[in-house]
């Protein structure tokens, strides 16, 4: 008879776990000058999502060079990848010191200066009125007016409305109007109006638009929790992050450092969040941050393109006296 081990055959071992990559990756925000308080939140809120040793800060100082001074210390730290800056002057810097040699999520919302390797995740213009025009169109909007006010957010949004519309099926009208200048003729009624920009402005054309059967458009810029103007805004729908996302973080933000984190805060806890599911992967870098298809995320879950733009999911609100509820899920630009 043969031994039992014989019988048995040798021992089976589970796979090998994945290998955590412990490489460190650079965190730059404005840890001095004017912009301190908000860069400390950002920290805060980073580490709040990756706590680990390996997530490093370097102070930019809120300058480009700063920005650039702190790009080359982390280089010389042998970083994998670059969280941060915040503005898109510094950006440029960071962009010109890493020059592809680690990827930078930077937290600007100027799609301007994305480029292969230098991504924007700042939560831009033409993602949040790409989602609204997508979910309109869904709901039967065909034609559009588009408010522009001439600040840059409200002219980026115009533009991503050109963009957008012959690959959806809608008509859009932009119609530019200036402090104290009365609002031109939108020639036939649209369907929908689209303010991207804030403040009394959305509040003005939501009290016009009450009697006419216009549905009022709106983006993130839009979100006005003041009883009144959510009385006003009744029935209007906004793309915006979902807000129950941002709150459950909020209160484990509050919980742990006090005080109120703002959207930049909320960017760097997403960042801090992927670069964890990274290293949990085993893989910092680029070609493992593109090949993932979707990162849960605060500000909506988030997808890497190779030129440097980011594809996000965001929610639809609808506006009533009670405050925004959501009822839909839209892709943005």
């Amino acid at each position: 008879m043969l031994p039992l081990a014989s019988l048995v055959g040798p021992p089976v071992f589970a796979a090998d776990k994945v290998k955590r990559d412990a490489r460190p990756v650079a965190l730059l925000l404005p840890l001095s000058g004017p912009r301190a308080a908000l860069g400390h939140s950002m920290r805060l809120a980073a580490m709040l999502a990756d706590s680990g040793p390996e997530l490093i800060a370097y102070d930019t100082g809120g300058t480009a060079a700063g920005a650039a001074l702190a790009a080359r210390n982390a280089i010389k730290a042998r970083s994998a990848m670059i969280l941060g800056p915040v503005t898109s002057e510094e950006v440029g810097a960071v962009a010109t010191e890493a020059a592809g040699q680690m990827p930078v999520l930077s937290f600007s919302n100027n799609a301007v200066v994305r480029a292969p390797g230098v991504f924007v995740f700042g939560l831009t213009p033409s993602q949040t009125t790409s989602a609204i025009l997508r979910y309109a169109r869904s709901r039967g909007v065909r034609r559009v007016a588009v408010i522009d006010d001439v600040t840059p957010w409200s002219a980026a949004a115009a533009l991503a409305a050109g963009r957008v519309q012959g690959e959806i099926g809608i008509d859009v009208r932009v119609l530019t109007v200036t402090a104290g200048q009365p609002l031109p003729d939108a020639g036939d009624a649209p369907d929908a109006v689209l303010l991207p920009g804030s403040g009394e402005a959305v509040l003005a054309a939501a009290r016009n638009l009450k009697a006419t059967g216009i549905q009022l458009l709106g983006t993130v810029q839009a979100l006005d929790h003041r009883p009144a103007a959510l009385e006003t805004l009744d029935g209007a729908w906004i793309a915006s992050p979902d807000p129950a996302a941002f709150g459950k973080f909020a209160g484990e933000f509050r919980s742990r450092h006090g005080g109120d984190p703002g959207a930049l805060a909320a960017l760097a806890f997403d960042a801090g969040g992927i670069v964890k599911k990274l290293r949990d992967t085993g893989a910092l870098g680029q070609a493992a941050l593109l090949a993932q298809t979707s990162y849960d995320c605060v500000t909506g879950n988030a997808r890497f393109r190779s030129d440097g733009s980011v594809a996000r999911e965001l929610s639809i609100l609808v506006a009533g006296p009670q405050g925004y509820a959501p009822v839909a899920v839209s892709l943005g630009a």
